[in-house]
């Protein structure tokens, strides 16, 4: 039960994420990519139970992008 409301969780902040980076309300910035860093690893452990191994290692691979994403950004704002 717990894994099904992680999962469920981490497909609204996905939503929630893309909707406010496409409406502009949000740039593509570290809000953004903490954002889809806590909903891929949600969605991630939501797909545990699942044994959806390709779907999980997606989730795995889309926190890495976005943990990348933000380590950058934090070297661009030291720089400033």
């Amino acid at each position: 039960m717990i894994f099904d409301i992680l999962g469920w969780i981490g497909m609204v902040l996905v939503l929630i994420a893309y909707g406010l980076l496409s409406s502009n309300k949000i740039p593509n910035g570290k809000l953004y990519q903490i954002l889809n860093v806590v909903a891929a690893v949600f969605m991630a452990i939501g797909l545990l139970p699942k044994n959806a191994w390709f779907s999980f290692a997606l989730q795995v691979a889309w926190a890495i992008i976005g943990v990348v994403a933000i380590i950058k950004i934090m070297k661009t704002e030291k720089k400033k």
